[in-house]
């Protein structure tokens, strides 16, 4: 079978001598076939590089959103942690004055503070609330004592009971307060049931009042603790200690020695976390505080 040839003719210049150059056929068809390829390959290589920018751009886009949320979300949840503080304070006062000078709980402003969902609503439960607390502090009170009876007692012979924790358990300076404040540990927001006494470790602690000894063991966070029940709904504790002196259903007495200041649990030093808690819930103990030892009066003191 004779062959099919394709003849190019190649010249120097338009005088020059021609030089015959035979190409067969199916080099031509494997040149066009491999244009083709190259053709269909750097295309797709584009459209390739084209979509890897396409999601390039769309991931940093997605990126850029997860991040504005994310920072949204944390805004969210740093409000929502303040005012779950501001209405658990909110509602300590509230309990704490119902409880502690006899004025019947208001629970029509408890439930306007937890659903208000603006900083002036807010701020109108808080004033109602600090109004009703100043008068209670300033006057005088209805008390049930026990839920038993009735009768007209004013905040000074509250203050007077056996039972009312106004005494120091030690005596130092308040290095931890009650209420919100930043975490020691990892330097966020907490909230602060109780106050931090500072003291040297092993320094005795003693019962600001009289009552039941209803905890004493290790407890998570607090180390050692004990647990007094004072009745009336009233609680104390005392964490971080070295050791105990009483058992769990012993009754102690104002001036009694129950424990030792120590660094158990989650602490950075020696000194006493110390609560008063009505009704299971945290109140400021720094506002019941007013004498230095409770063996001034176990002892013939002022």
């Amino acid at each position: 079978m004779r062959k099919r040839f394709y003849i190019l003719f190649v010249a120097r210049d338009a005088e020059g001598q021609l030089r015959k150059i035979p190409i067969p056929i199916h080099y031509l068809y494997v040149f066009m076939v491999g244009a083709l390829i190259g053709m269909f390959t750097i295309t797709g290589m584009a459209g390739s590089y084209t979509r890897m920018l396409m999601k390039v751009t769309r991931f940093n886009q997605l990126r850029s959103e997860k991040e504005a949320l994310k920072s949204q979300y944390s805004q969210l949840e740093q409000s929502n942690q303040e005012k779950e503080i501001q209405v658990a304070s909110l509602g300590s006062v509230a309990n704490e004055v119902s409880v502690l000078y006899g004025l019947k709980p208001d629970g029509k402003l408890i439930a306007t503070t937890k659903d208000a969902d603006s900083p002036v609503k807010f701020t109108e439960s808080l004033n109602r609330l600090y109004a009703l607390r100043d008068s209670a502090m300033t006057g005088v009170a209805t008390a049930g004592i026990g839920n038993s009876y009735s009768h007209a007692v004013s905040l000074t012979d509250w203050v007077r009971a056996a039972d009312a924790p106004q005494y120091w358990p030690v005596t130092g300076p308040i290095t931890g307060p009650f209420g919100e404040r930043s975490d020691p540990f990892n330097g966020e927001g907490a909230f602060h049931p109780g106050i931090d006494i500072s003291s040297t470790f092993g320094q005795p602690v003693l019962a600001p009042a009289d009552g039941d000894v209803t905890f004493a063991d290790f407890y998570s966070g607090y180390g050692r603790m004990i647990s007094l029940d004072h009745g009336h709904g009233i609680v104390t504790r005392y964490g971080h200690l070295s050791g105990f002196t009483v058992i769990e259903g012993q009754h102690v007495q104002r001036g009694q020695v129950i424990g030792y200041v120590g660094m158990s649990g989650r602490t950075t030093g020696p000194h006493l976390h110390y609560e008063v808690r009505i009704n299971d819930t945290p109140v400021n103990p720094k506002k019941y505080l007013r004498k230095l030892s409770p063996r001034d009066d176990v002892f013939g003191g002022s």
